[in-house]
């Protein structure tokens, strides 16, 4: 079956060309799905989208009117996919359900070390032979309190993570999750985790009861000199109100590997002709922020795994085979 892959990043793409050599006949593209592109997969099947993949009604109307049947996203997210409007369609959607949780919980720890022990600025200090410490006074790890927002897979490795330094651990969520138990974590509701926490870490989904988890009033609770990572989605934070609070003095540090307008941002070179996107552009100025872009999952590791199991999502389409993995079952 032909496939093409848009949003494939270059360290991606000799591992999907190996995963779908000699099974399916593979195109790739470095350009994201989206309306403009769509027209691209005139003829083909079966389209590979990354999680910025803007798969709103319209793209999928022009999809399917090509002739796309099949659409294999490479990520566990979908918010980004109209699932009802993919139903009517009668196209088959799919999705990685799991990959490695340590890539993303380690990636969220590598930005909290980051931004407390202001390692970027550092850094760039010392390339230019300024070796002095002025502004870079962090704090211990140790004996912080940590809340956890989201205690499923992910979380609860970055509670492991927590655990090792010496912690105290919150978490919040519909249930609590035993393992987490074991590593002697509380679990308290959303305000009096705000509110207690010296470092507060996102992996929920992204639901419309969860968008701006973390809104002007949420951040108002946090602890003046608080650390806020967001490694899981952009839309969990109310970006304009994390503007103002650090615009106040507000938050010692603030991590981000997610942005709630990062289509067609996140995966682009925008060094020539900069962003458009104010809040985003505004945020990057704050010396105590570091922004990635939505790497978290991107380890040989998790990368190797996802690809594994679209594979196995193509193959299941192709033999008239549903699963797990199945968000919509479309007509083939």
């Amino acid at each position: 079956m032909e496939i093409l892959a848009y949003g494939v990043q270059t360290d991606e793409r000799p591992l999907l060309e190996a995963a779908f050599a000699g099974r399916h006949d593979l195109r790739c593209l470095s350009a994201s799905l989206n309306r403009d592109t769509a027209p691209l997969a005139a003829g083909v099947p079966a389209v590979c989208t990354s999680v910025n993949a803007e798969l709103t009604a319209e793209t999928l109307k022009l999809l399917a009117a090509g002739g796309t049947r099949l659409i294999a996203q490479r990520s566990t997210g979908y918010n980004n996919i109209d699932l009802k409007a993919a139903a009517d369609l009668g196209l088959t959607v799919s999705r990685v359900s799991a990959y490695s949780p340590n890539s993303v919980a380690e990636h969220a720890w590598g930005l909290a070390l980051a931004v407390n022990r202001h390692l970027t600025r550092a850094a760039n200090r010392t390339r230019d032979f300024d070796f002095r410490l002025d502004g870079l006074l962090g704090r211990d790890i140790h004996g912080m309190t940590i809340g956890v927002l989201g205690t499923g897979r992910i979380g609860a490795c970055f509670a492991r993570i927590a655990h090792g330094f010496g912690t105290e651990l919150l978490g919040w969520d519909i249930a609590p999750n035993p393992d987490c138990l074991d590593l002697g974590m509380t679990y308290v509701d959303r305000d009096e985790l705000l509110t207690r926490s010296d470092l507060i870490s996102l992996h929920v989904p992204l639901l419309p009861e969860t968008r701006h988890l973390i809104d002007a009033t949420a951040l108002a609770l946090m602890k003046q000199d608080a650390i806020l990572i967001n490694s899981s989605r952009g839309g969990l934070v109310d970006s304009a109100a994390l503007v103002e609070s650090l615009r106040s003095g507000r938050l010692a540090g603030v991590g981000l590997d997610v942005y709630e307008e990062e289509a067609g941002v996140f995966y682009t070179d925008r060094s020539v002709e900069g962003v458009t996107d104010d809040v985003l552009a505004r945020l990057m100025t704050f010396p105590q922020v570091v922004v990635t872009s939505h790497q978290g999952y991107f380890t040989r590791t998790a990368v190797g795994q996802i690809i594994a199991a679209t594979v196995r999502n193509v193959d299941d389409f192709a033999e008239g085979r549903t699963g797990a993995n199945t968000l919509v079952a479309g007509i083939r």
